[in-house]
């Protein structure tokens, strides 16, 4: 089985594409989410990360930085800058990009986000959405389908949580960016049967597909995004996986920008690029010939990049069976929800 290099050697647009810096004027509006000031004066993150538990501020950012590099961890933990006389934050939460609010769980203890607040930004290419999790409160009247600005405030950082306690002296603004698996998101959890009422629509945090934020930012401030579809332009493949079918998943039609080239005639499948996390971030669509050999609806993964998964611990994508690769059980559950499998 041939294996992909350990750098990124396939990309969505041309490297000359991202070579002049984009003008802060003609950047897209970003906002730090909280109403601290470390990130836009320049500190390093063990300044503001809010760490888990470990006393190690690395603890509170994004990937496998858990559990000795076996625990992932799907966002930034950003600590409080200010709190009241019974130690509770005082610190504002703010959208960080325009855009609409689609989902507010106001209960404490109805996810394991605690109460959060979910935006996406249409205006974006792709149209990523945020999360905003363990508020102690949510702004007053804010409810979905409001139109929200960047920097407006969402609510206050907590330390709010559902099935665990969060010590008032590690409050944290849980924060994500990324994409959403599936419209059809009841449909998957209905057949896991999971055992309990799914309270939270397609916004459920088993149907978000989160990236690196810290990343997105300052590759941002660096001037490298004149969209956030440059961003996942630049990511580096860890598997690469064919399907046989005649469906259009609609996570395609919600993100057209991240397929490779346009759809011509009928599509007999798709070759999907995924990151080490799992997330499909380049859709290229394949002819009948292109997928001849494949059984309909049975994705098969045809490279892998074996360092990088090596490197990555805390997901699990591709496994070696019988001398060929097969899904693990984060890529197989992604497989599951975008091309609406078991």
């Amino acid at each position: 089985m041939r294996r992909l290099l350990a750098v990124a050697v396939w990309t969505l647009a041309p490297l000359s594409a991202f070579a002049a810096s984009v003008p802060k004027s003609e950047r897209f509006p970003l906002v730090w989410p909280t109403s601290g000031t470390a990130w836009a004066e320049g500190k390093p993150p063990s300044q503001w990360l809010q760490h888990a538990g470990s006393g190690d501020p690395d603890s509170g950012s994004f990937g496998g930085v858990r559990s000795g590099g076996a625990g992932f961890h799907e966002g930034l933990d950003i600590k409080p800058t200010a709190r009241d006389r019974r130690g509770e934050p005082l610190d504002e939460i703010r959208a960080a990009m325009p855009g609409v609010v689609r989902h507010v769980s106001a209960a404490a203890g109805g996810s394991s986000y605690g109460r959060y607040v979910v935006l996406e930004h249409p205006a974006m290419t792709p149209a990523v959405y945020t999360l905003y999790a363990h508020l102690a409160q949510i702004a007053p009247g804010l409810r979905a389908g409001d139109a929200v600005t960047a920097g407006q405030t969402l609510g206050r950082m907590g330390h709010s949580s559902g099935g665990y306690m969060i010590p008032v002296d590690r409050s944290h603004l849980h924060f994500e960016i990324g994409l959403v698996a599936t419209q059809n998101f009841q449909a998957w959890y209905d057949r896991k049967k999971m055992g309990s009422r799914n309270e939270h629509g397609m916004w459920n945090g088993m149907n978000l597909l989160g990236l690196d934020p810290l990343a997105f930012y300052e590759e941002w401030r660096a001037g490298r995004l004149a969209t956030a579809h440059d961003f996942f332009a630049r990511m580096e493949p860890a598997v690469r996986v064919r399907v046989a079918t005649y469906r259009t998943p609609d996570f395609v039609t919600r993100y057209p920008s991240l397929v490779t080239k346009p759809v011509v005639g009928l599509v007999s499948g798709w070759e999907v690029l995924f990151n080490w996390t799992g997330l499909p971030f380049a859709w290229t669509p394949l002819t009948a010939t292109e997928v001849a050999g494949l059984a309909a609806d049975q994705p098969r993964i045809v490279e892998v990049n074996a360092p990088l998964l090596k490197r990555q611990r805390s997901k699990s994508l591709a496994l070696t069976r019988r001398g060929g690769w097969v899904p693990g059980k984060d890529l197989e559950r992604v497989l599951e929800q975008v091309f609406g499998g078991r």
